[in-house]
């Protein structure tokens, strides 16, 4: 028998297949998509709440809208932060320089610190270990400066593209403005990233360094910083280490400041999101009788 109807599509194949009931289909048409990032976020966290994307998914999905309006100089490390070279630093000055940063490039600068010249690899300064006849000079890498108002996604393009790492951020006048990674970048996207010099080794955040001092990490229960310190920080009001150091201090202290509690001198030694990661901590000469004395 032949077809009554052979030229009247098959049912759902008007809407390619598409299996959602005539309600939902006229909710749509009544209520259509998101003008605007900010409604698209807020879409995203309903679909979160529906269970229709994890909230992993959703998180990252929310970084990259937030990343495509912001700048590289909305995520620099502004200048008066940034850990440079000089040039004719002596060789163990620059040793202990990376060593106490533990970052793996740094600017370098000759005579002032607005003149970078290039970026060193902290694993080429072995080089010089074995081979002090080399100069710095030629082990340097060519810095790369991007304005503060290029967008992140293209920022992120050319490090792709150019296998760099970081960028000198520079404002409109020519000048060091800052600096920018390819992490700080990815950091937008998925959240804080974490690396070796952040493994705590289970649940330590309290380690002994060559030198007598500690390395301790922000989020330490003070509890435990006084059982292996012999302190008697309060931990009436704060569970942290850092909590405690910043209330102290009246702020978060940056890269490189030190703060003198309880008879310890607190010396930042990575900050990250607005929050110090690690410490390094010394008993603080000027107090150490009295350090001593506190200890139980």
């Amino acid at each position: 028998m032949s077809d009554a109807h052979p030229s009247r599509p098959p049912r759902g194949a008007e809407t390619g297949g598409d299996k959602r009931s005539l309600f939902e289909r006229v909710v749509e048409f009544l209520s259509p998509g998101p003008d605007s990032t900010d409604e698209l976020i807020e879409t995203l966290a309903e679909a979160e709440q529906r269970e229709l994307i994890e909230p992993e998914s959703r998180q990252m999905l929310e970084g990259v809208l937030r990343m495509a309006e912001m700048s590289a100089g909305d995520v620099m490390v502004a200048a008066p932060r940034m850990d440079l070279l000089d040039i004719d630093a002596p060789y163990e000055a620059l040793l202990d320089e990376v060593i106490q940063t533990a970052h793996s490039r740094f600017p370098v600068y000759e005579g002032e610190r607005d003149n970078i010249i290039g970026i060193l690899m902290a694993k080429d300064l072995l080089k010089l270990q074995r081979a002090p006849e080399l100069s710095l000079r030629t082990l340097l890498r060519p810095a790369v400066f991007v304005p503060e108002s290029k967008g992140l996604n293209e920022l992120l393009r050319d490090f792709r593209s150019n296998r760099n790492h970081l960028a000198i951020v520079i404002d409109e006048f020519g000048k060091t403005a800052g600096l920018i990674t390819i992490e700080d970048v990815l950091e937008e996207i998925v959240g804080e990233i974490e690396d070796e010099f952040d493994d705590k080794d289970g649940e330590s955040g309290v380690f002994t360094l060559a030198d007598g001092s500690y390395r301790v990490a922000g989020d330490a229960p003070i509890d435990e910083v006084n059982a292996r310190l012999g302190s008697s920080l309060s931990d009436e009001e704060h569970d942290t280490v850092a909590g405690l150091v910043a209330t102290e201090h009246g702020r978060v202290p940056r890269r490189g400041e030190t703060v003198r509690l309880g008879g310890l001198a607190f010396s930042v030694m990575l900050a990250r999101g607005g929050a110090v990661r690690w410490f390094k901590v010394q008993r603080s000469s000027a107090e150490a009788p009295a350090a001593e004395h506190e200890a139980p």
